[in-house]
C-alpha cells in the first residue's frame, strides 16, 4: 500500500514538472516573438512596403493588444479557471503567427500581430498563478518560479539568435512560423498533462463595464507611449490621449469601489509585496528591454555587426542567466532569502549597464563587453526569480491570476514607456546617455526593494529544517 501511494505521488509530481516545461514553451513562443521580429523589421520593410513611420506598428500593435488585455486575462482566469485560458491563448497566438507569415500587405500583419499580442495577454496573464497553485512547497516553487524566470530573459536574447538565423538563411516569415510547432507541442501537451482547476465561478456575474474601462485606459495608455516620440512627448495630441487614459483609469477605480464583485478587489492593492515587487518588475523591465532592443541597435548601428551576430554576441547573457536561473538562485534564496539576493542581482544589473555605457566604439569586444553581457545575465537571473517569489507571497489562491495580472501589466506598460522614451534619449544624445538613464531606473528598483519590500520578522527558531527553509524562502 505505502509503495503504491509513493508510486502514485511520483507519478503526480513527474505530472507537475512536465505541465511546467509546457506553461514554459507557452512562456517561450511569445518571449521569443518579442524579440525576434525586431531583427527582421528591415526585411519585412523591403518586401511589404512599409513606410518607415508604418513599421513601427508590427512592434506597437503587439505591445499595445499585449498590454490592454493581460491585466483582464489574469482576472478570467481567476473566475473560469486557469488552463482553458491558457490553452485559449496559445490557440489564439498560433493561428495569428500563421497569419502573420503568410502576410502580403502591411495591414493584415499589424492585424496578426494585434492578435498575437491578445494571445499572448491570455496565456501569459495565468501562467505565474498556474505555477503558485501548482507548486505549493516553498523549495518546489522556487525551483520552478527559477524555470519560468530562465525562459523569460534567456527567451529574450535566444529571440535574437532565432532571429538572426532565420533572417540570414531563410526569410522573414520564418520568424513567425516558428511558432507554428512550438504553439501545437504547447497546445497538445496541455491539454493532456495540465491540472483542470475550476476558478471562482461566474455566480455573481462578471464587471463587464470594469473590464472595458481598465482594458481601454491601458491599451491608451501604451498607445500614448509608443507613439509620443513621433507626435513629441509635450504636444497636444500626446498630452489629450495621456488625460484621456488616466480619465479612463480614474472612472474604473471609482467605479471598483461601488461594486460587490469587481474585476480588481481594491483590497489587494494595500497587499505591500506585490504592489511593492510590481513596481520594482516595471523598473527592472525598463533596464530588461533597454539591454536588448538598444543594446542590439548599438551593435549593429556603431560596431557594425550582423543579424547573426548580434544573437551570437548575447550568447554570454543567455549562458549566465542559466547558470544563475536554473541552479544557484534557489540554493542563495534558500540560505539568504529572497529579497537580499535579489538586492545583490538589481546591483549587478546596474553595474552592467553603467559598463555598456562607458564602452568606447573601439572597444574589442572580449573581454569588456562580453563580461558585461555575462554579468547582465547574472544580474537578471538572480532577480526575477526572486521578485515573482516575494510579489506572491501574500496573495490569496483566488486571487493569483489577478496577482499576475498586475505584475505583468506593470511590466509591459514600464518596457514600453522606457524603450520609448530610451530609444528618444539614444537618438537624440548617443546610447551611453540611455544606458546610464536605465541604470538609474534600475537604482529605483533597488531602492523600492529597499523601501518597500521590507524583510518579514522572523518568529521564534522553527523546529524543523523545513519551516526554516519556508521562512528563508519568503523572505
Amino acid at each position: 500500500m505505502i509503495k503504491e501511494l509513493r508510486g502514485l505521488r511520483v507519478r503526480d509530481d513527474l505530472k507537475r514538472w512536465i505541465a511546467l516545461v509546457v506553461v514554459c514553451f507557452g512562456q517561450l513562443m511569445i518571449v521569443l516573438d518579442a524579440t525576434i521580429v525586431n531583427v527582421a523589421l528591415p526585411p519585412i520593410q523591403h518586401d511589404l512596403g512599409f513606410s518607415q513611420a508604418d513599421l513601427t506598428w508590427v512592434v506597437n500593435a503587439y505591445g499595445i493588444s499585449y498590454g490592454g488585455f493581460v491585466l483582464l486575462a489574469g482576472r478570467v482566469g481567476d473566475l473560469v479557471g486557469r488552463k482553458p485560458v491558457f490553452l485559449a491563448g496559445v490557440i489564439l497566438f498560433t493561428i495569428a503567427s500563421a497569419l502573420a507569415g503568410l502576410a502580403p500587405v502591411p495591414a493584415l500583419l499589424v492585424a496578426a500581430r494585434f492578435a498575437q499580442g491578445l494571445g499572448g495577454a491570455l496565456s501569459a496573464g495565468v501562467i505565474i498563478a498556474m505555477i503558485v497553485t501548482g507548486f505549493k512547497e516553498p523549495r518546489e516553487r522556487a525551483q520552478a518560479m527559477s524555470v519560468f524566470a530562465f525562459t523569460i530573459a534567456g527567451g529574450g536574447s535566444l529571440g535574437l539568435l532565432a532571429g538572426g538565423v532565420l533572417t540570414q538563411f531563410a526569410s522573414w516569415h520564418w520568424v513567425f512560423f516558428i511558432n507554428l510547432p512550438i504553439g501545437l507541442v504547447t497546445l497538445l501537451a496541455g491539454m493532456a498533462l495540465i491540472e483542470r482547476d475550476p476558478g471562482a465561478g461566474l455566480r455573481q456575474g462578471v464587471d463587464v463595464a470594469g473590464s472595458i474601462l481598465v482594458t481601454a485606459a491601458v491599451m491608451l495608455g501604451v498607445y500614448t507611449i509608443v507613439t509620443a516620440d513621433a507626435s513629441g512627448w509635450t504636444s497636444a495630441r500626446t498630452l489629450w490621449l495621456g488625460a484621456a487614459s488616466a480619465l479612463l483609469l480614474a472612472g474604473f477605480f471609482g467605479l471598483q469601489a461601488r461594486l460587490a464583485n469587481p474585476i480588481l478587489p481594491l483590497g489587494i492593492l494595500a497587499n505591500r509585496s506585490l504592489v511593492g515587487a510590481s513596481v520594482a518588475r516595471g523598473l527592472l523591465a525598463t533596464g530588461m528591454f533597454t539591454n536588448f532592443f538598444l543594446g542590439a541597435l548599438y551593435l549593429q548601428r556603431v560596431r557594425g555587426f550582423s543579424a547573426l551576430g548580434i544573437g551570437l554576441a548575447f550568447l554570454p547573457f543567455t549562458l549566465a542567466l542559466g547558470a544563475a536561473s536554473l541552479g544557484i538562485t534557489v540554493r542563495l534564496v534558500g540560505r539568504f532569502g529572497s529579497r537580499r539576493v535579489l538586492i545583490v542581482g538589481l546591483l549587478c544589473i546596474t553595474a552592467a549597464l553603467l559598463s555598456q555605457s562607458s564602452i568606447a566604439p573601439a572597444t574589442a569586444y572580449f573581454p569588456r563587453l562580453l563580461m558585461t553581457y555575462a554579468l547582465f545575465g547574472l544580474g537578471a537571473g538572480m532577480s526575477l526569480m526572486p521578485l515573482t517569489l516575494l510579489a506572491m507571497a501574500e496573495v490569496p489562491a483566488a486571487h493569483v491570476g489577478l496577482a499576475t495580472g498586475i505584475n505583468n501589466a506593470s511590466m509591459q506598460v514600464s518596457a514600453a514607456f522606457g524603450l520609448a522614451a530610451l530609444g528618444s534619449v539614444a537618438a537624440g544624445h548617443g546610447f551611453q546617455l540611455a544606458f546610464v538613464l536605465a541604470a538609474g531606473l534600475v537604482t529605483c528598483a533597488l531602492a523600492v526593494v529597499l523601501v518597500v519590500l521590507r524583510p518579514a520578522r522572523r518568529p521564534a527558531p522553527a523546529s524543523t529544517a523545513t519551516e526554516d527553509s519556508e521562512l528563508q524562502l519568503a523572505a
